[in-house]
């Protein structure tokens, strides 16, 4: 039996990348961008159902589309081994493994199999030598590490360990949110606000049965005619079971070509011929990579394959530099306007869109601040520490009080405060970039880009901010990715130089949700807390304690307290390794003394 087929469906652009997967997915496209040089043998294992069989078939796609000539070679190791016992069995052995060696990328799935299966491993090994020795690569996959299959020979678990040896985790919740919203769309189902955040909450074994459940709800919205709301989730995907061992690569159609009489077929040939070596002489004068126009060439194709042929790759070719022009109006300096690999080959349209992709991320503009506040027309008291604070970072911004926190209870002004800040540094320095949002945003505009897959461009993209000014952090405790970007973007701005502020319901020390690394960073520069909002006045002429009408004699009030200056350490005062203030002695007579 030959090798197996690559399902279509599974490439690195309908794979949804998170942190789980990251490494294993960026070493799955090194090696397809350059099989047998590095990473080889690549040894993927995680549980099953969380995408090893899908990321070894997009590295295999991957690689035929780039490489010419490549023979990629897929199998599961049971098939495979079936094939080796039934040439074995036949007395073709040496015809099997010279089968193999026209193979430049070999991909094995399942390789946990071989245990106990000593004779199977001992030709494994013979076969795994021979490729090796000709430069070929190997990528293998399995449900354990090497170390935890029972019985595997020593030859073996050397050969897999002189490679790369990397895993695939269970996706975090963000990940798992653009995997819904993904295989809704790749199924052209809408899903209401909600839905695909409440499914994957929903805490599942694996990929696999995620995917289950929202067939199930889908099925529902497919016969029912109707969107499903978020509070039916729960209940519709209770019953929801894991999904099978997966469907088998699809089966299609075998085409043959008929061939007609002898002096029609001649005469064919020869115009064919002649049209392809046109096109070819043209393009590659143009400086285009013509692989594809030579296969036909070689395979000596009819006049009208041939036409089909040569109008692909004219479209193909048009599109590579529409690309390159919609890049260069985005970016006139974009980096990928330098892979002259992937704009010279009409075989790499796909690489090509996603390139713009990435550059279409960076350039979106980041959320605006309401340019119609100003610190004038706030309703708050000019004198209070938080709009004192907040004027002097908008005077000198990154050069004090940063980061800038502000926290207090709902109505206490913060939001106005840090929406005026960032209007009011847009305005100084109309030419930077200031981004103003909150937590939930942040979040969502993360979740987006992993559900295209354009993580790096939205990276670009906020750490071009000349400013973060950020409302509501607290809404990301208990969020797992989009504090680990927030953690690596506010590091970034910083050392660039820009500035920072926060605001938020709690103080810093009370986000229970929030990592510390970044908790302790969003409290390293000035901290200030902000009163509640005042009670609203009594109702007038309401009744007074004696019930007669006449308002209770006031007591005299008492002149306020000074507050006394609080005793620090200087330890608890710098941190560790920023040395940055913690906690700042006698905040406010500090504060009014520097302003003043």
């Amino acid at each position: 039996m030959p090798p197996l087929d690559l399902d279509p469906r599974f490439t690195f652009e309908s794979y949804v990348v998170g942190t789980g997967n990251r490494l294993t997915c960026a070493a799955a496209r090194r090696v397809a961008e350059s099989p047998g040089t590095s990473y080889n043998p690549l040894f993927i294992y995680s549980a099953s159902g969380l995408g090893k069989t899908h990321l070894l078939m997009a590295l295999g796609h991957h690689a035929a589309r780039i490489h010419e000539g490549l023979r990629v070679v897929y199998d599961t190791l049971d098939h495979f081994m079936g094939d080796l016992t039934a040439a074995i069995q036949a007395g073709r052995r040496e015809a099997f493994r010279a089968g193999l060696d026209e193979a430049g990328l070999l991909l094995l799935d399942d390789v946990q199999f071989l245990a106990g299966h000593l004779g199977s491993q001992e030709e494994l090994i013979q076969t795994w030598d021979a490729l090796l020795a000709r430069g070929r690569q190997v990528v293998l996959t399995s449900d354990r590490p090497p170390t935890e299959i029972d019985g595997l020979d020593e030859r073996l678990l050397s050969r897999f360990s002189g490679g790369l040896i990397v895993d695939i985790a269970a996706p975090e919740y963000e990940t798992r949110v653009a995997i819904v919203r993904r295989k809704a769309g790749e199924r052209g189902q809408r899903l209401s606000d909600g839905v695909a955040e409440a499914i994957a909450r929903i805490s599942f074994g694996n990929v696999r049965e995620l995917q289950g459940a929202l067939t199930r709800l889908i099925a529902v919205q497919e016969l029912e005619d109707r969107s499903v709301a978020v509070e039916e989730v729960s209940g519709i995907v209770a019953g929801a079971v894991p999904a099978g061992a997966g469907a088998q690569p699809g089966e299609f159609d075998q085409f043959l070509e008929e061939i007609a009489g002898a002096v029609g077929e001649i005469a064919t040939a020869t115009a064919a011929e002649q049209a392809i070596a046109d096109a070819i002489m043209r393009w590659e004068a143009e400086g285009y990579r013509t692989r594809r126009l030579e296969g036909a060439l070689a395979r000596d194709s009819s006049a009208e394959v041939v036409e089909g042929l040569v109008r692909q790759y004219e479209a193909d070719v048009e599109r590579l530099r529409e690309i390159a022009g919609e890049i260069a109006a985005l970016d006139a300096h974009a980096q990928e306007l330098a892979r002259l690999d992937i704009f010279r080959s009409p075989d790499r349209v796909q690489d090509a869109e996603e390139l713009l992709g990435e550059v279409r991320e960076r350039s979106r503009p980041l959320p605006a601040p309401p340019m119609e506040l100003t610190f004038e027309a706030l309703p708050l008291s000019a004198e209070s520490m938080g709009v004192r604070s907040a004027r002097a970072v908008a005077e000198r911004p990154a050069l004090r009080y940063n980061p800038l926190f502000l926290h207090g209870p709902e109505g206490s002004g913060k939001t106005a405060i840090l929406g005026t800040l960032a209007a009011e540094l847009q305005r100084a320095q109309p030419e930077m970039q200031v981004a103003f949002t909150n937590g939930s945003a942040f979040a969502a505009d993360l979740i987006q880009a992993l559900e295209r897959n354009h993580v790096d461009g939205w990276r670009e993209r906020w750490r071009g901010a000349g400013a973060l000014v950020m409302d509501d952090v607290d809404a990301l405790m208990d969020t797992e990715r989009a504090q680990e970007e927030l953690f690596h973007l506010f590091d970034a701005l910083q050392r660039g130089g820009a500035q920072l502020a926060f605001a938020s319901r709690l103080a810093a020390r009370a986000l229970a949700g929030m990592e510390d690394r970044l908790r302790t960073r969003l409290e390293s520069g000035l901290v200030v807390e902000l009163d509640a909002p005042p009670p609203p006045p009594a109702p007038e002429g309401a009744a007074h304690a004696g019930g007669n009408g006449r308002a209770p004699a006031r007591a005299a009030a008492a002149p306020p307290a000074r507050t006394a200056v609080p005793k620090f350490d200087l330890d608890e005062w710098f941190l560790d390794r920023e040395k940055l203030p913690r906690e700042w002695p006698n905040v406010g007579e500090w504060l009014i003394e520097e302003l003043d």
